[in-house]
């Protein structure tokens, strides 16, 4: 990508907020727009950025068999009414946006508990179909009071869900062990550290739910976290009238051991149980024809807070004061953002085309309004693990590279660049 081409505006990094700095950067170039609270647009990079977060999310589910569908955002209030939702999520805690007019009443997805149940059992009519798991990755809508920290409770977000239909509770307990594993594969693909953590079930039933907690300052959440046992605890559960039912789960006879930590949930796995397709009335057929209830699992993943996770835990700073981020090399829309002297500038554009040809995404900053100097200071704003400088020094031949999340620089050999990359 050709930096002109994006328009990014010029921001001051003394005017930057300094408990979600990442995210405000991009607020400031333009990448990220804010119509009103909670509600956004996302430019180039964050764009990209999801798309290759998605990615890895797709693979991971791919591998356990489960199976990509997109289930409606419009949903008719008569499929609410169902599962006994309708008043609970438009009336009781007024969490679903809904729109009456002349057609009927409908909600804009907050989740898809209802249409995966009657798309599962339309398929799912025998035995014989099951396990199956379905997931969907799409945008998700809800009703906030109060939004913070720009995506981390925003009104609209794209989430990862997916809905496993088992014939019993034994099937429901692999289905759930199943996702829980490909959910750890994908935080550790991400470069998060994740804690499995037991959490409230809140509105959408069932017996047993974990959240996926990535410890953080600007978490909202707060969780008791034993590290030798790797056990966690949300410390609301500790507030429940059964909260001994929830330590029992986990074996905790004692909670001296474990600490206090802000954490940020960035999944929340739900084992749901027989709950929706017996309101539903929604069921298959066992192997003596007669009809029952499916087990059912969901398992939900924000993708808007996963990335501004990774973007606020990515933060540089330079004598205190904040200077940009970098992402992780293998989520990084762009691998290395190229900077030069404009007497450089063919040898430049050679770098940029050859990197393009090996598929190795890298930003040119083309911009002809610029120092060199204040290149490299915008160069931070964007991400870019590495930056390329070919200034002065560049003698036709060691490229000078500086790895932006440390700030190390090195030389290469500009014909082996394609081989570093790939390597």
């Amino acid at each position: 990508m050709k930096l002109s081409n994006l328009n990014i505006k010029k921001i001051n990094f003394n005017d930057i907020d300094k408990n979600y700095s990442g995210q405000d950067i991009l607020m400031k170039l333009g990448e990220l727009y804010q119509y009103e609270s909670g509600i956004y647009g996302y430019g180039n990079i964050w764009t990209k950025l999801e798309r290759n977060v998605e990615n890895i999310i797709i693979e991971e589910l791919d591998k356990v068999g489960a199976i990509q569908v997109e289930f409606p955002k419009l949903q008719p209030k008569s499929i609410w009414e169902k599962s006994n939702r309708w008043d609970l999520y438009t009336k009781d805690n007024d969490i679903m946006f809904n729109i009456s007019n002349n057609l009927g009443e409908y909600g804009l997805a907050p989740t898809a508990e209802e249409c995966a149940t009657i798309f599962g059992a339309n398929r799912l009519t025998s035995y014989k179909n099951l396990p199956a798991i379905y997931y969907q990755i799409g945008e998700k809508f809800r009703k906030e009071i109060r939004t913070r920290g720009y995506l981390f409770r925003p009104r609209t977000f794209v989430m990862l869900d997916a809905y496993s239909f088992d014939k019993n509770e034994e099937g429901m307990n692999n289905s759930y062990k199943l996702m829980h594993q490909a959910y750890l594969n994908i935080f550790n693909r991400l470069g998060i550290n994740i804690i499995p953590t037991v959490s409230d079930n809140g509105t959408m039933g069932g017996n047993i739910s974990e959240e996926f907690q990535a410890i953080t300052n600007l978490g909202e959440d707060i969780i008791l976290y034993d590290e030798k046992n790797n056990i966690g605890l949300n410390k609301e559960v500790l507030d429940f009238s059964n909260k001994d039912d929830y330590l029992k789960q986990l074996g905790i006879n004692d909670l001296s051991n474990m600490k206090e930590y802000h954490a940020v949930e960035l999944g929340n796995n739900f084992q749901l149980g027989t709950k929706y397709s017996n309101s539903m009335k929604l069921f298959y057929k066992d192997e003596k024809g007669q009809d029952q209830p499916y087990y059912m699992g969901c398992y939900g993943i924000g993708l808007g807070r996963i990335i501004a996770t990774i973007i606020e835990n990515n933060v540089l700073k330079e004598n205190d004061k904040i200077k940009g981020f970098s992402l992780p090399l293998a989520i990084a829309p762009y691998k290395i953002q190229i900077i030069y002297k404009e007497d450089k500038k063919d040898i430049a554009n050679e770098l940029y085309n050859k990197l393009n040809e090996a598929n190795i995404k890298s930003i040119l900053d083309d911009r002809t309004d610029f120092s060199i100097g204040n290149k490299i200071k915008d160069a931070y704003a964007l991400g870019t693990p590495y930056l390329a400088i070919i200034g002065d020094k560049f003698d036709g031949k060691e490229l000078e590279i500086e790895e932006t999340k440390t700030g190390e620089h090195f030389n290469i050999d500009i014909n082996e660049i394609i081989t570093f990359f790939k390597r």
